[in-house]
């Protein structure tokens, strides 16, 4: 079969969905990607997506280049800082981040409503918005079709399910392969940035990401997004050269209403919220953070105040269990639908990421005849699924529901011995420069992407 006859069909145009779209057709596959969304526009996409070395190399590796140097360029300030904090906001340790040395190194941040735009750029041929997967039949030829609640139908070659935790795929194909609640509810906001509310911040929090650990297991993070235009939309004075002249031609930013802001989650085990926390609006959820942290510091609990009731909703947060390969078919998954992670490691993005690029570069010797389509696909599933699990199970590990700290009185002297940990490590730059390093390689730096 000629390669531009082999039909791959993505459920699905969240990142690692239009990764793998971008990716498969520039290896000259015939790719369609069917999305539930009715519009480019739809959907809560506006938070912070950190794009560590695992994903760098692989948008470098899946985006035609010179929309990579969009994505650089729409980009917000990269943080320099990882700070740890008390609710006090005395800082425990403050870790430099890697700066960037080239396209796949460093960490960068980004809105994931301007990641969506960017990754529709170029691609309206190949989007189908408005489908609603519903179930998928195996044909006599081999070959594989999905159908929807509009009553369309399409064939393919490969059907590749990047629908998310809820995956109608997965649940189909693989239904032994649960999701379940990792026993951690989040609350998410945003405000605008402005010098007021970042004057709440200490400034290595404000160039930087922040956690806040304190008692009873409660946790913030808190992101800083500075993008390269004004409230406006218009490049910014002193964005010059090349990125100021790709932010003004890129036509996804007529789709995209991200300005500079403040990201914060506050989190905890499910058994400190209200059980009806999944219900509430955004007013009762910042009243309802607020109630949580009488004590903490006056500069955060005003930070809770004034974000916007309009962005804060809850989270159930919800992790695979992980399982043994199964038979390799002509269906596979990527990113949420196989391996839903807790934000502990902040690598589901990334992770996505890897798999996009992974599966375009075994479906690309397929392409050049050094592998069957089974053995491309089975190739894919075996590695990613050692990773994918991995990642799982020890963002689990990190921010679960079940953790020591969430104890009512373990806790107290687990959150002790932590805080007394990063205040000794602060103290030796070693043992410093060692923590700042782990967390560079666990998001993929210096990995052997092959």
């Amino acid at each position: 079969m000629a390669v531009g006859r082999f039909r791959v069909i993505v459920i699905g145009a969240g990142t690692g969905g239009m990764a793998l779209a971008h990716g498969l057709r520039r290896a000259g596959f015939d790719v369609v990607v069917y999305e539930r969304d009715r519009t480019r526009g739809a959907g809560l996409h506006g938070y912070r997506v950190g794009i560590g070395p695992d994903g760098s190399a692989a948008l470098k590796q899946l985006l035609p280049p010179a929309l990579h140097e969009t994505f650089k360029a729409t980009c917000a300030r990269p943080p320099r800082h990882f700070v740890m904090l008390t609710e006090r906001l005395r800082t425990c340790i403050d870790l430099p981040l890697h700066p960037a040395v080239d396209e796949e190194s460093g960490e960068r941040s980004v809105s994931r409503m301007t990641l969506r735009q960017v990754l529709f750029t170029g691609m309206e041929d190949v989007i189908r918005f408005g489908r609603t997967f519903t179930h998928y039949e195996q044909r006599p030829d081999g070959r594989v079709t999905a159908y929807f609640d509009d009553g369309g139908e399409d064939t393919g070659d490969l059907l590749v399910a990047a629908d998310g935790a809820g995956s109608r795929v997965r649940r189909q194909y693989l239904p032994h392969a649960r999701v379940e609640d990792a026993g951690i509810i989040s609350v998410a906001a945003k405000l605008p940035l402005t010098p007021e509310s970042r004057a709440l911040l200490p400034q290595s929090v404000a160039d930087g990401i922040g956690l806040v650990l304190a008692p009873h297991g409660h946790t913030c993070i808190l992101h800083t997004m500075e993008f390269p235009w004004d409230r406006d939309g218009l490049v910014k004075d002193g964005i010059g050269g090349n990125d100021a002249d790709l932010v003004q031609r890129w036509p996804g930013l007529l789709f995209d209403n991200t300005r500079d802001y403040i990201n914060w989650g506050f989190w905890a085990s499910a058994d400190k919220f209200p059980s009806d926390v999944l219900k509430r609006d955004g007013h009762q959820l910042i009243e309802l953070v607020r109630e949580m942290t009488p004590k903490w510091h006056p500069n955060l609990r005003e930070l809770f105040r004034l974000a916007d009731p309009s962005t804060c909703f809850p989270i159930n947060i919800r992790t695979s269990v992980p399982v043994p390969q199964w038979p390799t078919g002509n269906v596979t998954l990527i990113g949420d639908a196989i391996h839903t992670m807790t934000p502990g490691q902040g690598v589901g993005a990334n992770t996505a990421l890897r798999d996009a690029a992974l599966l375009t570069r075994r479906l690309t010797d397929f392409r050049d005849g050094r592998s069957s389509l089974r053995e491309a696909v089975r190739a894919y599933e075996t590695k990613m699924i050692d990773y994918g699990f991995e990642a799982v199970l020890a963002s689990k590990a990190q921010t679960g529901g079940d953790q020591l700290i969430h104890r009512p009185y373990l806790g107290r002297l687990a959150l002790a011995a932590l805080r007394a940990q990063f205040h000794v490590a602060s103290r030796i730059p070693s043992a410093r420069q060692r923590m700042a390093d782990a967390l560079h390689t666990r998001r993929g730096g210096d990995r052997d992407q092959v």
